[in-house]
């Protein structure tokens, strides 16, 4: 009990924790205790115990309603303080400072050297050899004219050089954001009926992809993409993977009559039931720069020196084919055909925003931008953790969205940086987003002189760079490590893969969705919370189920809740207590131990309470007084204190029922002071 502001702080008993029969002697059987003889204990066992202090909770210093607001979103959405470098400088420097925070291009520049320019230039020469075919291959993938593939591989690198934070990461098309463009704007438009039409929704839909993108990044609404979890994003892109792979079966057999369905069932009963138009001489084609393929993308995982072995054999595969498809110009191998040399045309007056597929041209760029954006971000802050260095996630998001929006206007579709361009980019030594000019450059020059030799590329050619850039997407270690790790993510990444393999793209995307949501809402409206005992020689109290050293201290009932308090929790807080309660006084009834007088919440995991919260604390306040039994609360943080100090919750538990600690909770508890 408290003697001026000091208390006994081992003036309770402790249960015993089980000893092991092997190791531990029989004792000799005790006589039956009676009431004196307890009561000469407890008063000799209270003489001999040390004394501490109890500390007060105190409160964070006082805010106005207007400060604790501005401080509340300037963490929401200020997160990174991007005006601190701002403070105390000359206007002239400050000019300066906004150059480089816009355009990085400014900050990086001003340091740049021929020794980096020499790395740069290697560097975006290699990741063009594997943007020009992957850009030819992933357009067709979006159902869209080979050219567009490599327009898009031209104007957005150069607005990301300008723009973009990330020194490794390389822009260009990207696999699953083609795939689900095209599947989602062949629902309504065919490609082959309506080419024009079609065009125009991609890039409308692009256009759309870039307000979202950049409009997430100006408003700093960048966490939104974080609710796209791992798990989920491993079973979605493994499901994709596997699907736009079952998709290059039609250039890979020659089969000229193919479903326009995506899912897996479907595309299955095409190839068997199209089996009549299969091309021995396209199998073999297919089959063979396949292997030879996937062959040197092992060769490069093993040896990361040799990584030119994989960057450069897609380009060089489309070299020999097409000389090949030239010297035997076979009508069982189809080609790519005439491709239009010179820049991008101006696609302005393209876009369209009216009419009856606005809806769906907003549905698809938000999807698409969501997808490229997970992708792109994910990509750059990966290789910026390898090279100790930050990437803003809303300027990325800015110079994503800006660079979509200025690809529609330039006959470009929805581009990002891209996993394998980028690996590819920092092992060739990039230092800088020159790299990226650089790959332009190249990518320009093919698109001035260099169009005619792809005339008779052949399109099993493209499905085989397809399908080797695809594979790497299936992470089946990734996928084990989940299962092994956590059950509820692993079912998440299965559920994902299973609806984007079995029913849509679009699909498996909304369960990802959908799942991530619900396992947030799962954590927030289930906290965990646990039964805490006392770890001997310690003031410490840790979970009796993490602990097994842990002992609980009779007569009381100590619960940790570990999360946030809210009105979505709240009730079941309450229930949760009252089932702890009744579990742990039929324990103590079997035992023969006193009953529970006393429960302490330990709040120093509770990072926030909001108005539901604090009513369902004094509603079991009042459950308990009612059965004659203490609530205590122990070590709340700042702003829950806060709280609790400016509602009649404060005054309801009373400073004599709110302590700093949960040991001093235990030794000066009301219910100590009962006799």
């Amino acid at each position: 009990m408290v003697v001026n502001n000091k208390v006994d702080s081992l003036s309770y008993d402790v249960e015993a924790p089980p000893t092991s029969g092997a190791a531990a002697p029989t004792p000799a059987p005790a006589p039956p205790a009676t009431h004196q003889n307890q009561h000469q204990q407890q008063q000799q066992h209270r003489e001999e115990a040390a004394v501490f202090e109890v500390h007060k909770v105190s409160l964070p210093e006082p805010r106005t309603a207007a400060r604790a607001l501005r401080q509340r979103l300037g963490e929401v959405f200020f997160p990174d303080d991007p005006l601190h470098q701002f403070k105390n400088q000359s206007s002239a420097r400050r000019l300066v400072l906004a150059l480089q925070y816009f355009f990085p291009i400014f900050q990086w520049g001003s340091e740049y050297s021929p020794r980096l320019l020499r790395s740069d230039v290697v560097a975006g020469l290699t990741i063009a050899s594997l943007a020009i075919p992957q850009g030819i291959s992933y357009a067709k993938l979006a159902n869209l004219p080979p050219i567009i593939g490599l327009y898009s591989s031209f104007v957005p690198p150069l607005i990301y050089a300008l723009l973009g934070s990330s020194r490794d990461l390389a822009v260009g098309p990207v696999s699953i954001a083609s795939l689900v463009m095209g599947s989602m704007l062949r629902e309504a438009v065919s490609p082959d009926d309506q080419p024009i039409l079609y065009l125009q929704l991609a890039f409308t839909a692009t256009f759309f992809a870039g307000v979202f993108q950049a409009s997430l990044g100006f408003l700093r609404l960048g966490f939104i993409v974080d609710f796209l979890s791992k798990a989920t994003l491993t079973g979605f892109m493994g499901g994709a993977a596997i699907i736009v792979s079952l998709q290059q079966l039609k250039g890979l057999l020659g089969i000229v009559h193919f479903t326009t369905h995506m899912g897996f069932v479907d595309v299955m009963r095409s190839v068997v039931e199209r089996h009549d138009e299969w091309k021995w001489q396209t199998i073999t084609m297919g089959v063979a720069f396949l292997a030879i393929l996937l062959l040197t993308r092992q060769i490069s995982a093993k040896n990361p020196k040799l990584f030119w072995v994989s960057a450069g054999a897609p380009l060089t595969s489309v070299i020999i084919s097409t000389i090949l498809s030239f010297i035997w110009k076979s009508h069982s191998i189809s080609v790519i055909g005439i491709l239009p040399r010179g820049v991008n045309p101006p696609s302005a007056n393209m876009l369209t925003f009216s009419g009856s597929y606005v809806a769906l041209t907003i549905k698809t760029g938000i999807m698409t931008g969501i997808l490229s954006l997970t992708e792109g971000i994910a990509v750059g802050r990966t290789f910026a953790s390898i090279n100790n260095y930050q990437v803003d996630g809303n300027k990325e998001m800015m110079a994503i969205g800006i660079m979509n929006m200025a690809g529609s206007c330039a006959s470009c579709y929805v581009t990002t940086g891209s996993f394998s361009r980028s690996a590819v980019n920092y092992s060739a030594g990039c230092k800088t987003a020159v790299s990226n000019i650089v790959m332009a450059a190249a990518v320009l020059v093919t698109l001035l002189f260099l169009m005619p030799l792809f005339h008779y590329t052949p399109n099993v050619i493209l499905s085989a760079i397809i399908i080797t850039a695809v594979v790497g997407l299936i992470d089946v270690r990734g996928a084990a490590r989940l299962w092994k790790v956590d059950k509820l993510d692993f079912l998440a990444c299965m559920a994902a893969f299973l609806g984007v393999l079995l029913v849509s793209v679009q699909m498996g995307l909304a369960v990802a969705v959908g799942i991530s949501l619900f396992k947030i809402l799962l954590q927030v409206t289930r906290p965990n919370m646990v039964v805490k005992g006392v770890v001997p020689g310690t003031q410490s109290y840790r979970s009796v189920v993490q602990y097994r050293e842990a002992v609980r201290v009779p007569s009381f009932l100590i619960v940790g809740v570990e999360s946030a308090i809210y009105f979505a929790n709240s009730m079941y807080l309450v229930e949760r207590v009252m089932r702890f309660l009744r579990d742990e006084e039929e324990r103590a009834l079997k035992s023969n131990q006193s009953s529970i007088r006393c429960v302490i919440l330990d709040m120093s995991a509770v990072a926030a309470i909001d108005t539901s919260g604090l009513e369902a604390l004094s509603e079991m306040k009042r459950v308990l007084d009612k059965r004659h039994i203490e609530l205590v609360l122990a070590n709340p943080v700042g702003s829950v204190a806060e709280r609790m100090f400016n509602s009649t919750v404060g005054e309801a538990f009373g400073s004599d029922r709110l302590f700093f600690s949960v040991a001093e909770a235990v030794a000066a508890a009301p219910c100590k002071a009962r006799p």
